[in-house]
């Protein structure tokens, strides 16, 4: 019975602040919405760290004939001083490092240059003479890459020794700056759903100062009397966070999956199952921002 009656009172609440209703559902919504992205976003980056720094390369490029430094002195590489770095390469020091490598010359170079720039005008300006011959190094562990750069740098006809996870570091500080905005975003769209939810109840409460005033006079206890103001809370809360967890499975399973993973075959993207994990988050999330807010609200009133 005393169940029943909390239900009426919880539905009572609702019907008379529709549309303060809606407007927690709306920012709750959009708050969690940010948040799952940000989760999302997290899990991007570090899938596409454990993708791609796998198989990120040492490139050691050779001089040539335009290049400056003082290991570029004598002009471009010549025999000796690329068999030097092969040596270097195969030496005891270095292969307990080195998972795999190979050389590119100059014409192996030009013509992968025109398959990754074709259609573009700088075709037409590049020969093969300007484009460095370089050895192409795989790692078995690529955070042991200082080790190549150090032994390579110095030597005669070495232009420079790059690891390719310094370009990666790049892309992935973006991600992470975009990453930490929506989380700055959610917080405070969180705040506002917080304050919003406050006021809707605070209002609800108003509207039945007289039932609640009958309540206390027949000694009603006041965790009955703030039960069904926290349900209501919780209820506008649960509808934004499921919608909210609806938008995340879209974005990932439609936009994410449907055309970034097409677009983009060669690298990793989050999946639907990284969408369903992170679902639960945002509903746990939602009820009990919703049961803090309105809990405080009500209790404030009651006080009053």
């Amino acid at each position: 019975m005393r169940f029943a009656l909390i239900l009426g009172e919880v539905g009572t609440g609702l019907k008379r602040n529709v549309s303060m209703v809606i407007s927690v559902v709306l920012v709750t919504f959009i708050s969690l919405t940010f948040v799952g992205a940000a989760i999302l976003l997290q899990m991007q980056i570090g899938q596409m760290k454990s993708f791609w720094y796998d198989k990120a390369q040492v490139a050691v490029y050779m001089c040539t004939a335009t290049s400056g430094g003082d290991t570029c002195s004598g002009g471009e590489a010549n025999a000796d001083q690329i068999a030097a770095v092969q040596a270097q390469l195969d030496s005891p020091t270095l292969q307990p490092f080195i998972d795999k490598y190979y050389f590119e010359d100059h014409q192996q170079a030009y013509d992968n240059f025109q398959k990754q720039f074709a259609g573009n005008a700088v075709t037409q300006y590049v020969t093969a003479d300007l484009l460095n011959q370089t050895f192409w190094v795989n790692l078995k562990d690529p955070s042991q890459s200082a080790v190549l750069v150090e032994s390579l740098s110095g030597l005669a006809g070495v232009e420079s020794v790059t690891d390719q996870r310094s370009y990666l570091e790049q892309i992935f500080s973006i991600l992470s700056a975009a990453s930490y905005t929506a989380i700055g975003i959610a917080a405070l769209m969180l705040v506002a759903a917080v304050l919003l939810i406050a006021t809707t109840i605070r209002l609800s409460a108003f509207s039945r100062r007289r039932e609640l005033g009958i309540m206390r006079l027949v000694g009603a206890s006041n965790r009955f009397i703030q039960t069904p103001f926290i349900l209501e809370g919780i209820i506008a809360s649960l509808i934004g966070s499921v919608l909210a967890g609806a938008a995340v499975w879209g974005i990932v399973h439609f936009f994410v999956q449907g055309y970034l993973a097409s677009t983009l075959p060669f690298t990793s993207f989050v999946s639907d199952t990284d969408a369903f994990l992170v679902i639960p988050i945002l509903i746990v999330v939602g009820a009990l921002l919703a049961a803090f807010s309105a809990k405080f609200a009500i209790t404030r009133y009651l006080k009053v």
